[in-house]
């Protein structure tokens, strides 16, 4: 069965009180490839901070990887150790603990950690929607289903990576802009990878996914009913990168180096789609053909403030968190 969010976070508090000793003896299922300095220090000396990243490896994080291999968080004393997770059930305890200094989390994941009370905060942009259709995710169903329009979704079973998240309550807000029920869904937790084969199963009435798997899934007659983060707002930033407001307080030179390097980094993969077609090969097992074809979403430093109130909105009217965040502590300084 999968976790719920108030499980998750009720093991996460507990976890709040480890040592960072302790923290960092784990977190380590797999090292990052693409290149960069191996060396470590304390950023003195020509020495580099290491620094411990919790990412997930999906297209959203190229500009991390691709950041790396040029050499931007090098040039700003950092050396990157980064360590792949499954979503936010790894990378926010990771952070609480010490296994991870900074990890990347969708906005909604963050909320709600600072709703049980957690001291998270958002250092950096992560990755924001395309702004445009196609974009990286949708919601798909059969060729031949009778879902025409958002708000044929009431009712019906919709498959999400994750409860409670952002996928439900952009895909809430939606249906509910279309003059659908938002409440009469039925989602059920199933990974992106394997989401296609619960539609094609009729296991879903629909399925929301992101790339690469939604090319696939459209490219074999799925038809997308709404691209969620652009209908619910086209400047949607839906994840970033955060880490305890104590490394804030107590490491801001570290801090301050890897918002450097990553609005660095965000920026150059905005400019560079190829380079982040190339990189994304060298952490995922996605293969070329694949990759040319994915819909890429867009990376710029700036959090859009209205966008973000806008989902913390929706969040709190459909019961993922119970009080609004409040932004100025939750969002870096801009």
């Amino acid at each position: 069965m999968p976790r719920t969010l108030g499980t998750l976070f009720t093991t996460v508090l507990a976890a709040a009180s480890l040592t960072l000793a302790a923290g960092c003896g784990s977190g380590s299922a797999s090292s990052d490839k693409p290149g960069g300095s191996s060396s470590t220090g304390s950023g003195g000396g020509g020495k580099l901070t290491e620094v411990k990243v919790g990412v997930i490896p999906i297209v959203d994080t190229a500009p991390l990887w691709l950041g790396k291999e040029k050499g931007f968080f090098k040039d700003a004393g950092l050396d990157l150790a980064i360590t792949t997770t499954t979503g936010g059930a790894a990378a926010v305890p990771g952070v609480v603990s010490g296994s991870f200094d900074i990890a990347f989390g969708n906005s909604v994941s963050v909320m709600v950690a600072a709703d049980k009370g957690l001291p998270l905060q958002f250092i950096s942009n992560g990755v924001s929607t395309s702004g445009k259709k196609p974009d990286f995710g949708a919601v798909v169903v059969p060729k031949d289903s009778a879902i025409k329009s958002p708000k044929d979704l009431a009712g019906k079973t919709v498959s999400v990576n994750n409860l409670n998240n952002i996928g439900d309550t952009t895909i809430r807000q939606v249906v509910a802009n279309d003059g659908g029920d938002p409440k009469a869904m039925k989602f059920v937790e199933v990974a992106f990878p394997d989401a296609p084969a619960a539609l094609e199963r009729k296991q879903v009435d629909a399925a929301w996914i992101l790339e690469p798997f939604l090319s696939a899934a459209v490219a074999k007659g799925a038809r997308v009913v709404t691209y969620n983060y652009v209908d619910f707002d086209p400047k949607l930033d839906i994840a970033g990168y955060f880490t305890k407001k104590e490394t804030i307080d107590k490491d801001s030179t570290m801090v301050e180096a890897f918002q450097r390097a990553m609005n660095k980094s965000l920026q150059y993969a905005n400019e560079h789609p190829d380079e982040v077609r190339a990189i994304v090969g060298t952490y995922t097992k996605i293969g070329a053909a694949d990759r040319a074809k994915m819909a890429l979403p867009s990376w710029h430093a700036d959090f859009d403030r209205a966008a973000f109130e806008k989902l913390a909105a929706a969040a709190k009217a459909f019961g993922t968190i119970k009080n609004a965040p409040n932004l100025d502590t939750l969002l870096p300084k801009q």
